[in-house]
């Protein structure tokens, strides 16, 4: 008897993108069953299509909440399999995916046998990794290098993401119901965990792990 195809739920902002992958994927047994062009669309037609594996991107235009949503979708659904495919590949980026639990990282330079194997190990639960990303995340663990995810709790990363934005203390405070002084106190506390110094640095982490917030303060 045939074997099932894949049930894959792709979420790209590139609309031709996901049309190329719908029709040559077809070839491999992967079977494109949605598409969404939003992180918002993404989880909607997750919980519509409970597909075996979701494509997901990280970057959508000037949003960067490709990680967020896969959070949010592993937390009502633990059992997803889902293969980060970016444009971008940081090496915080790269941990953070797995770190979450996505089952593989490509680059949108992979080989079409890349994904659709990536696609059929996530589905049957494996964690793939291409040789170039499995020698990356090897430096990284022999480096010791962590993000504000693996170091700061929720609280803290909602001041830092905001503090990293612009925001000022009284901003920050304001917007999250946090008293002005006990922001003063996180600030302090996420600059030590982070071993910074400068709000420039706190900026620079945030743009580098994806943890901009959707809205900047106005000036």
């Amino acid at each position: 008897m045939a074997e099932s195809p894949v049930r894959v739920l792709l979420a790209d902002d590139h609309k031709l993108l996901m049309a190329g992958f719908s029709v040559l994927l077809k070839q491999y047994g992967v079977q494109v069953i949605g598409e969404a062009t939003t992180p918002e669309e993404a989880l909607t037609k997750f919980r519509e299509l409970t597909p075996d594996v979701l494509v997901l991107d990280i970057r959508y235009g000037e949003r960067v909440s490709g990680l967020l949503v896969a959070k949010e979708i592993l937390d009502e659904f633990p059992k997803a399999r889902i293969v980060f495919l970016s444009q971008f590949d940081a090496d915080n980026l790269i941990t953070e995916a797995y770190r979450i639990g996505a089952t593989a990282f490509l680059t949108k330079d992979c080989s079409l046998d890349e994904l659709a194997t990536a696609i059929k190990k996530s589905k049957a639960g494996e964690t793939y990794f291409i040789p170039r990303i499995m020698e990356r995340l090897a430096k990284i663990t022999i480096s010791g290098k962590t993000s504000p995810q693996a170091v700061l709790d929720e609280r803290e990363l909602k001041v830092f993401s905001l503090l990293a934005a612009g925001y000022s203390h009284q901003e920050t405070s304001e917007r999250l119901g946090i008293g002005l002084k006990t922001i003063g106190l996180l600030y302090r506390a996420i600059m030590g965990k982070l071993k910074v110094s400068r709000n420039a640095d706190l900026t620079r982490l945030a743009i580098e792990n994806d943890l901009m917030p959707r809205e900047s303060p106005e000036k």
